[in-house]
C-alpha cells in the first residue's frame, strides 16, 4: 500500500486529492491540522500541551507536532499505508520523519507535489474564502502564506527530488485529471 506525501502551495488541492484518494485506497489520510485538533478535543497528553499553545494564539512548535505525527503513524490504521498531508513543512521536520519511518520500518515513501501556478492558487483561495465566508483570507494575507511556504517547504521539494522520491503532477487541472494523473504518478 501506498505511503504519500503530499506537497504544494496553500489552495493546490492537497486536502482534496489526498482525502479521494485515502478513501479509494482505504488507507488513512493524516493532516496535521485534524490531528492537533483531535487531539486537543480527546485531551490527550500532547493535546492538552498543544491546547496551551493555540490558546495564547502561538504556533505549536516542532517537536509537539513531530510527537504527534510519530504517535499517529503507528496507530494500528496506518501500518498498511497513509497519506501525509502538511507535514513535513520545512527540512528539519523531513529529517525528523525520515529517521522516524526507518525506526517503524515503514520505507517506500513517495513524494507528491501539487504545481499550480501562484495566480490561480490566490485565485482559488479568495474563492474558497469568500464561499466559506472566511474574511481574513485577504489576497494580502494569502500572498503571505504563498511567501511562507515558498520559504519554508519549497526546499523539501529539491531535498526529496534528490532522493529521487518526488513526483510532480500539474494541479491545474480538474479534480477527476489530477486524481487519474496521481493515480498513474504514484503506481509507476
Amino acid at each position: 500500500m501506498p505511503r504519500l506525501i503530499f506537497l504544494g502551495p496553500p489552495g493546490a488541492g492537497k486536502g482534496t486529492q489526498a482525502k479521494h484518494l485515502a478513501d479509494s485506497w482505504q488507507i488513512p489520510h493524516i493532516s496535521t491540522g485534524d490531528i492537533l485538533r483531535q487531539a486537543m478535543r480527546d485531551r490527550t497528553p500532547l493535546g492538552i500541551k498543544a491546547q496551551s499553545y493555540a490558546d495564547r494564539g502561538e504556533l505549536v512548535p516542532d517537536q509537539l507536532v513531530n510527537d504527534l505525527v510519530a504517535e499517529r503513524l503507528q496507530q494500528s490504521d496506518a501500518q498498511s499505508g497513509w497519506i501525509l498531508d502538511g507535514f513535513p513543512r520545512k527540512l528539519s521536520q523531513a529529517v525528523f520523519l525520515d529517521e522516524l519511518l526507518q525506526k517503524l520500518n515503514q520505507s517506500s515513501t513517495r513524494v507528491v507535489n501539487l504545481e499550480v501556478p501562484e495566480e490561480i492558487v490566490i485565485d482559488r483561495l479568495l474563492k474558497r474564502a469568500e464561499k466559506e465566508g472566511r474574511a481574513d483570507d485577504t489576497e494580502q494575507v494569502i500572498r503571505r502564506r504563498l511567501e511562507v511556504y515558498h520559504q519554508e517547504t519549497s526546499p523539501l521539494i529539491d531535498f526529496y527530488r534528490e532522493r529521487q522520491q518526488l513526483v510532480s503532477v500539474d494541479g491545474d487541472r480538474s479534480m477527476e485529471e489530477v486524481t487519474a494523473h496521481l493515480q498513474t504518478a504514484v503506481n509507476a
